[in-house]
């Protein structure tokens, strides 16, 4: 499958792309499969930029071993749709509870102001190991009411929680909270983030400690790990005891769930694609 044949009809590389030396264009599988699946959602296809931005993220995370590890995922900026927003990059499709078109932004990706619309990622807290396990989202507007803390747990999650485990991350009265694989509820880290928006995520690959990343810095939490729930994670809302609850009205451009992995590495790719996004569209 050509790029080509990815790109609207009247796009003006439709018909290959003749003196394009300068700009290298997507050749992985994956992504060219993303990209078909992508433009069929949006009855379109991307532009240029945007499908090279695409092709650099599958390249760059499998050759820094990270790939693998994203079960389920979404890349939500850059379709030029919502419904090309939901495809996934990996695993099953998440289904949107609320989520109009108007909440889809190309750079900023998805979040509903009304603070009354998520995502069920479709992805049990069972289905990865318990001391094998990630969660990362990619926030580029953060929830207006995090700045202060009211409401508690206001913020963008990805999350299961009930009331004897939490694997979640979100903030937490104005600070970053990391709860993974934690035995009972909010134990978990708090981080005071310098900045209010970017990568955040948790790796666990250990019974006795987690790591976390944000504002581009890692750290540890010594914690031993306790049973995993049997809940699907929620995107943009928690999963507590089965409903969803904790609204965000930020935005983000990404989230992935999955087994454990480098996130410093997640972050710098996936960092770079929101930054070749916005300056593709």
């Amino acid at each position: 499958m050509s790029l080509a044949s990815l790109l609207p009809y009247d796009h003006p590389y439709a018909g290959g792309f003749p003196g394009l030396s300068s700009q290298p264009l997507p050749t992985d599988a994956d992504a060219l499969d993303y990209l078909s699946r992508m433009a069929t959602a949006d009855g379109a296809g991307v532009e240029v930029g945007v499908a090279t931005a695409v092709d650099a993220f599958f390249r760059d995370t499998k050759a820094a071993g990270v790939f693998d590890a994203l079960k389920a995922c979404c890349i939500l900026a850059g379709a030029r749709t919502l419904a090309g927003a939901l495809v996934p990059l990996k695993g099953d499709a998440p289904t949107p509870y609320g989520f109009v078109s108007g909440d889809y932004s190309r750079t900023d990706g998805l979040g509903d102001p009304g603070s009354a619309s998520y995502l069920d990622s479709n992805r049990s807290d069972d289905t990865d190991p318990q001391n094998d396990i990630h969660l990362s989202a990619y926030v580029t507007q953060v929830d207006s009411r995090q700045a202060n803390g009211s409401p508690p747990y206001a913020g963008f999650y990805v999350g299961s929680t009930s009331n004897s485990k939490t694997t979640a991350i979100g903030p937490y009265n104005s600070a970053e909270h990391f709860g993974l694989r934690t035995p009972t509820v909010y134990p978990g880290t708090l981080v005071t983030s310098g900045s209010a928006t970017g990568f955040r995520g948790c790796s666990r690959s250990s019974a006795a400690s987690f790591t976390w990343r944000v504002d581009g810095v890692n750290g540890t939490k010594t914690q031993a790990s306790g049973a995993h729930g049997s809940q699907n994670y929620f995107v943009a809302a928690l999963n507590l005891n089965g409903s969803a609850t904790r609204y965000a009205d930020g935005k983000i451009a990404f989230y992935s769930i999955g087994t454990s992995l480098d996130l410093s590495k997640l972050d710098s790719h996936i960092t770079s694609y929101v930054t070749a996004i916005g300056a593709a569209v």
